[in-house]
């Protein structure tokens, strides 16, 4: 999981602009459940791992160029005793990608994401890798 440091030096650098993170940066050594999808939490969606794994999976796919976690604006840095800890708010996952809309809701099994579905994205974040030609990205969204 990406660090208070680091993630406060990305904000510098653009300007206070949330960064996509990396699968890694996001999920690697995170076990707050909460921090993606939290509504869905204790309801049918599956444990973080599972996501993790799923979106690992997707991201070696030959037609998707990369998967991001875009963030929430819940996202902060919290000081506790003199430490520095980054509570992550994940708000969605960008996948880049040749595939329509549909076909992506269908391979990442959106309902059992217990996820709204896939949509175009906006991307109004920092950090964006190359955009293949004929590539699109696409949010997996909850609520």
């Amino acid at each position: 999981m990406i660090g208070a440091d680091e993630f406060r030096r990305l904000l510098e650098e653009d300007k206070g602009r949330f960064p996509l993170l990396t699968l890694d940066e996001f999920f690697s050594g995170n076990s707050d459940e909460d921090s993606i999808a939290p509504n869905q939490w204790g309801y049918m969606r599956p444990p973080l791992a599972e996501i993790w794994e799923m979106f690992q999976k997707v991201e070696r796919m030959s037609n998707v160029a990369w998967v991001r976690v875009a963030l929430h604006y819940d996202t902060e840095i919290i000081e506790d005793n003199g430490t520095d800890f980054l509570a992550l708010a994940g708000d969605s996952i960008v996948v880049c990608t040749d595939l329509k809309p549909d076909e992506l809701k269908k391979i990442v099994n959106c309902e059992w994401l217990c996820s709204e579905g896939a949509i175009e994205s906006a991307l109004c974040y920092s950090r964006i890798p190359v955009i293949p030609r004929n590539y699109n990205c696409l949010e997996i969204v909850w609520d």
